[in-house]
């Protein structure tokens, strides 16, 4: 009987540390693969994360205006600061190299124009908040 425990929890913590580990491979298998011929794919990764987090900045302090805990002035001054900023990535952005572009500059999505081409049912990440805000209000579902 106390082999068959044995056994048991040989077997449990096996499961246990494959389920565990499962992730762990995955995620560095996935760094691996990711165009290692491509010294650029790192800094337009690490662009883009930046692009996000900007937008985020802008949608918060956006927010704060709205339920008042920035005045109007504190508001354009940060607004403008952060706008700024996120045009200065998209311009990186914009000049690191990517193998297949979409056509529109980092400085249409940020300024919100829409050029002949943008494609429709492109992600959010192409979005301009001011699109993104737009939905939300005639939708507050989405």
């Amino acid at each position: 009987m106390s082999v068959l425990v044995a056994l048991l929890t040989l077997v449990l913590l096996a499961a246990v540390m494959a389920v565990v580990s499962r992730p762990l491979l995955f995620a560095r298998t996935r760094q691996d693969t990711n165009q290692p011929g491509d010294p650029g794919a790192a800094v337009r990764s690490e662009l883009e994360a930046e692009r996000e987090a900007k937008y985020r900045e802008i949608r918060d302090a956006e927010l704060d205006y709205r339920t008042g805990k920035l005045s109007q002035e504190d508001y354009d001054a940060v607004n403008g600061a952060l706008r700024a900023e996120a045009l200065e990535i998209l311009n990186k952005l914009d000049e690191t190299p990517e193998e297949e572009r979409d056509g529109s500059s980092g400085r249409d999505r940020m300024e919100g124009s829409s050029g002949p081409d943008r494609m429709e049912g492109s992600s959010d990440q192409d979005r301009t908040i001011e699109e993104i805000e737009e939905d939300q209000t005639t939708d507050p579902a989405k």
